[in-house]
Formats: structure tokens, sequence, C-alpha cells
């Protein structure tokens, strides 16, 4: 067994560390993307619930777990759910608690990465007097590596570095380099959100204009925070609240129990758990609402916001609202908010790497050092080609199985495991061991029956999605090199047909009828309406690609519409599945050798 080589410095730190690791970027860009795509208001008691029911549960799981397995000198999941039960299979399981964090940090990085070349672009005005279109140009240029904004060749790709060099760096400090980060950050992350917030709180009505008369930040946050009671009897919205509370609170990566395993075995586990978890709250939840939605309602009106909302609204959508407060308050904005997402960015993927590095001193006496730099180059290995082919889906396909999909099935693992194999008796035990708050006695059953089968419903319920995936069903362009190009769906059901209004030897414009949400507020409902949408290919006269439609042209979904050679995104998105893929087998070869390893030294 091997001894404790680290160590948290104090408890404010460990508590800022784990929340830390739980405020990331998803507090800020995925929350109110979900929320406004899943009613605004009617997220909000499903998602509340969820946090309940399913988020407070599996942390209270995950800290006692890690601090259980910490006992015995182990400090990443392999070995810490070896100790829970006597089948060798849960350290194969446990796979998934290194597997998920080299996965997500190799391309959470990469969005970190953005946060510091924005800061930068802010401070030297890249984005005045640009429009709104502008600036969402500029975010597709810079994840195209073959375009440059600073003149720095490869821009995208030397940021990602420079990136995952600080985060090696910190993390072959140790613990300690982690705590100075988080007793920073934390504290710089909340002010600059509480300074937006404020912003967002009384912008009300003095961003309307002449294009957009009924902006109205207030309108923002009545949609975000009218409870929509209907949305109770809506399954998709409880999956979008179920799925939210994985990517917020971090549950079901392992970081958590790699950070609780260095606890001492009469540490408190049970308060640090909700400490931490409500911290995550108040970001995600009052900070989180309180910044975009009503920053981007107050000066492109609700309706726009219901109709875009998107992951890509930090960065295409913010730095233009920025520009409105003036020249100097839009550099103070821009480093606020940026600087804010950064942190939030640093704060988990230092959570990271963690597992691995704990794993390899554990079972192989690696040292600190080495530990984060191979880290760090395993890291870039698996994240180069998200950064390389962003623009062709890999990078969607690492956060879809690796950033979604592995959480809920080692969630669900977890939950079985330690309600059922080591026991609810024992598990409830050692929840409350050393605890400075009495936790009621109902959360016991609440852990052995409603969290497991909540997480089962999650992870049922998505089975046909991850079919889909493999299936590359969003396409009609299925071949990875093709001679001809096929039209995809023009709307969301894939049923309506398009016109050809425009075509060149190299470009089609389509125009086609399609649905919008608005919010209607005499009702206080969203209501959809039908309007006419246009969609324009691009091919390359370079690759012998043209086009072989007339205007006037009706083109339904899959018939063809170029000819040429094409390189189909599905290519990239099978190259992203087999890269995730060796990488779990990789991390399961090494956790036998150290299994091997440890018959051979009589400690198996």
């Amino acid at each position: 067994m091997s001894t404790k080589a680290d160590s948290w410095g104090s408890r404010v730190g460990l508590i800022l560390a784990m929340a830390g690791n739980a405020v990331g970027l998803g507090n800020f860009l995925r929350f109110p993307v979900q929320a406004v795509q899943n009613g605004g208001g009617a997220f909000i008691i499903p998602y509340l619930i969820c946090f309940l029911v399913m988020g407070i549960p599996l942390l209270f799981i995950e800290w006692s777990t890690g601090r259980y397995g910490g006992k015995f000198g182990n400090h990443s999941t392999p070995y810490i759910l070896n100790t829970m039960g006597k089948s060798r299979v849960w350290k194969y399981i446990g796979v998934f608690g290194i597997f998920t964090n080299i996965a997500v940090a190799a391309y959470y990085c990469y969005i970190e990465s953005w946060t510091m070349s924005y800061v930068y672009h802010s401070i030297v005005g890249t984005f005045k007097d640009m429009s709104q279109a502008d600036v969402a140009g500029f975010f597709n240029s810079y994840v195209d590596v073959t375009h440059s904004t600073t003149g720095i060749p490869y821009e995208a790709v030397i940021f990602y570095i420079v990136c995952l060099l600080l985060n090696t760096y910190i993390l072959s400090k140790g613990l300690s380099g982690i705590e100075k980060v988080a007793k920073i950050g934390m504290p710089l992350l909340i002010t600059f959100g509480v300074i937006l917030a404020i912003r967002g709180l009384t912008l009300g009505t003095s961003g309307a204009s002449d294009i957009f008369p009924e902006a109205n930040a207030w309108d923002g946050l009545n949609f975000l925070w009218t409870p929509q009671f209907d949305s109770l009897s809506n399954p998709k919205v409880w999956l979008a609240a179920a799925g939210q509370i994985f990517f917020t609170l971090s549950v079901g990566m392992g970081t958590i129990h790699c950070y609780a395993a260095y606890l001492k075995e009469k540490d408190d586990v049970a308060l640090n758990a909700v400490s931490a978890g409500f911290m995550n709250e108040f970001v995600e939840v009052v900070l989180g609402s309180l910044i975009v939605v009503p920053i981007a309602a107050g000066y492109l009106g609700l309706d726009w916001v219901i109709q875009n909302a998107g992951f890509g609204m930090a960065f295409q959508t913010m730095p233009y609202l920025f520009q409105q407060w003036g020249d100097v308050l839009s550099i103070f904005a821009g480093v606020f908010w940026f600087g804010l997402l950064f942190f939030a960015g640093i704060t988990s993927s230092l959570a990271m790497g963690t597992p691995w590095m704990g794993f390899m001193r554990d079972e192989f006496n690696w040292s600190k050092n080495k530990g984060a730099w191979s880290f760090g180059a395993l890291a870039l290995t698996m994240g180069l080609p998200t950064v390389i082919f962003y623009n062709q889906g890999l990078f969607d396909q690492y956060d879809y199985w690796a950033g979604t999909v592995s959480l809920v099935v080692f969630a669900f693992l977890e939950t079985i495991l330690f309600s059922y194999i080591f026991g609810i008796k024992k598990g409830w035990v050692e929840i409350n061991k050393g605890a400075d708050i009495k936790l009621p006695g109902f959360y016991k059953y609440i852990i052995l029956i409603v969290t497991p089968a909540l997480l089962g419903w999650v992870l049922v319920s998505s089975i046909p999605d991850w079919v889909d995936k493999v299936k590359d069903s969003d396409t009609h362009n299925k071949e990875w090199f093709s001679d001809a190009y096929y039209a995809e769906n023009f709307e969301s059901t894939g049923t309506k047909s398009a016109i050809v209004e425009e075509v060149t030897p190299t470009e089609i414009k389509f125009t086609f009828e399609n649905e919008k949400k608005v919010f209607d507020k005499a009702t206080e409902k969203v209501k959809v309406e039908t309007f006419k949408d246009t969609k324009i290919y691009t091919f390359d006269a370079s690759k012998n690609q043209k086009t072989l439609v007339q205007v006037g042209d009706a083109i339904n979904p899959k018939d063809k519409i170029a000819t040429g050679d094409f390189t189909n995104n599905t290519f990239y998105k099978f190259l992203g599945r087999m890269l995730l893929l060796m990488l779990f087998l990789f991390i399961s070869i090494v956790v036998y050798l150290a299994y091997k390893k440890r018959v051979k030294e009589g400690r198996e």
C-alpha cells in the first residue's frame, strides 16, 4: 500500500477546490442554454428536484467512497471501487474514472483556451466596431486552424498548447498548486460574476434599439424564473434537467473520489459535499442565469434569445453586446466575462488530471512531476484532433461519449455498488462518519431507491440516442468518401422540401418553411410560429465539387445536389469514437498491469 504523499492544506482550500471542480464552463455556457431550450421556468422545478434527489446523493456517494478508498492508500477510482466490492470487475468499472477525465480534459482545455484568447482580444480591442455577424464570423474563423486572427500561424493550436502547458505545470505542484488556484480563482470568478450579474439586473430596457425595440432584460429574467408546473409531466425536460446535474456537479467522473481520497478517516464528508454542491448551485442558478440571458434579451430581445440559444452565444454574441457599453467598459466587461470563464474552466480541468496522477503514483510510484506531464501528453495527443477537426464534428463526439454517456454509465454503476454491493447500511455509516451535520434519515432511502431508479431511467432512455449516434442518423451523407453530396434535413423534422433560390457552380441557396419559438407575453408561454428560412451550401472547386441543381428546383432531403470528391464528417466522427475507444482500452491495460504488479507484490 502506498502512503499519502500529498494532502489538502486547509478545509477552505478543499471546499474551494471541490467547488472549483464542479463550477465549470457548463455553469455559464450550458445551464442558460438548457434552461432556454427547455422552456425557461419550465426547466427550473425538474432541475431543482434532480439536484436534491440525484445530485446531492451522488455527492454523498462519491465523497464517502473516495474517503473510504483513500484510507487503503488508493487515490483513483479503479482501486477505490475495488475496495468496496469483492469482484475483480469493479477495478475495470473504475477505468471510467480515469478515462473520462483524460478524454474530457482533451477538449475541455480547448474551450478554456478560447477564453484566454478572447481576454487578449478584448484588451486589444479586436471586437470594436464589429457587428454581431462580424463577431460570430470571428469565432468561425478562429476555430478554423487554417485562419489566424492575430497573424500567429495556427493560432488556435498555439493557445490550446499554452493552456495545456499551464494546466500541466500547476498539476506538477500537486494538491498545493490546485488549492492555490482555487483560492485565487473562485473568489475572482464570483467577483466577476457578481459585477456582470448586477449589470444584467439593471439593464432593463436601456439596450432597446430601432432594430430590437422590445428588448428588455427583465423579460429574460421573468422567462427563466416563472415556474411552469406543466413541465412536471414532460419527460424531455426531466431528461435535460438530469443531464445538466451531471455536468454541473462533475459527478460520474472520478474527480470527487480522487479529491476525497486525501481526507483523513474521520474528516467530514457530509457538510463538505453539501457546501460544495450548494456553492456550485449558487454560481449556476443565480450568477449563471443573471448574465447571458438577461444581457442578450436586454439588447436583442427575448425572442432572439429563444431562437438562437446555443453554446456559441458566449463567444459569438457577448463580445458584440459588451461593445454597446462604450470603449472602456467593453474592455473591462470582456476581461470580466472571459476571465470568469477561464477560472471556471481551469479549476475544473486541474481536477481532471488528479485521477491519472493518483493512480500512477499509487501503482507505479510515479512522482507528481512525471504524473502531471504524462497526463498533459495524453491530453495533447487526444486533444489535437478535436482542435484540428473541430468543424468536422470530432469535438462533438468527445463531448457526447466522454462528457455525457460515460458520466451516466459510471454514476449508475457506482450507485449500484455503493447501495447494493457495499451495502446501504455500511454506506450510510460511512457518509455520517465524522459528519458536522445530521443528515435526514430519508436520504438513505433516496440513495437506495430514488437515485438509482432515476439514473437507470436516464440510462435506458438514452440508449436509442446512442444507437442513432453510432449509426450517424443525423446525416444523409453517411459514406466516408463519396463522389456525390446529398441534401441534409432543412428543418428539425426532416419532412419538408426546399426551393433553390440562387445557384452558382459552387454554391446553392435554399429557401424553405421553418418553425421558430417566440414568447407570448399574454399567456407567458412559448409558442411556435412559421417563417421563411434559408440555407446555403458551399462547395470547393479545387476538389472537383460542382452543383447539380437549377433555380426553382424543389429539393427533398437525401436528394443529390452536387458531385465531386467529398470526405464527409462521418469519417471524422468515426475517428473520434475510435480514439476514445483506444484510450479506454489503453487505460484498461494499465489497470491490468497494475493488478499483475499487485499480485506479484502480494498486495492483491
